[in-house]
């Protein structure tokens, strides 16, 4: 017989994360299969793509949380975005049409994905909106807190 797990998450929560094969997400947050969408890419960031996936998430899945999950010892905390986006050029005579979105603070990041969360339009539900730093050494996930007089902090964060 086989195993049924509806379409909506269990827990109406999204997860983005970077794609680091040291980051188990399910296992970092205690999730099970079925509990949230989790979505990944080079660094975690909120790309437009992953505003396209959370505003489905959302708006037909159900979702109402958003996790955001970035990680040390991260490959986009080593990268330029200059020197990258031109690298590539070089190679194949071609450049980028896309940001490759490196960053130098994870902390800030965050912070900065939040807020690239809370302004977009497409999104229904942006007053439940965390972010983690798990240390890929210690195992620990840390939670990145609103700047102190940010607006859209919440009474929750």
């Amino acid at each position: 017989m086989p195993h049924y797990l509806p379409i909506e998450p269990r827990l109406q929560m999204a997860v983005v994360a970077c794609m680091d094969s040291r980051l188990d997400v399910f296992k970092v947050l205690n999730l099970q299969p079925g509990d949230a969408h989790v979505m990944r890419n080079a660094g975690g960031v909120v790309t437009d793509d992953m505003i396209r996936s959370l505003a489905i998430s959302q708006r037909l899945l159900k979702t109402r949380k958003i996790v955001l999950v970035h990680h040390t010892d991260c490959g986009m905390l080593k990268l330029s975005e200059d020197g990258f986006r031109e690298e590539l050029r070089q190679e194949t005579g071609f450049k980028p049409t896309w940001a490759v979105e490196a960053f130098v603070d994870l902390d800030e990041d965050i912070r900065h994905s939040m807020n690239r969360l809370r302004a977009s339009p497409f999104l229904l539900h942006k007053n439940d909106i965390t972010g983690y730093v798990f240390d890929v050494n210690t195992l620990e996930l840390r939670e990145v807190r609103p700047e102190p007089g940010d607006p859209h902090q919440t009474a929750a964060a």
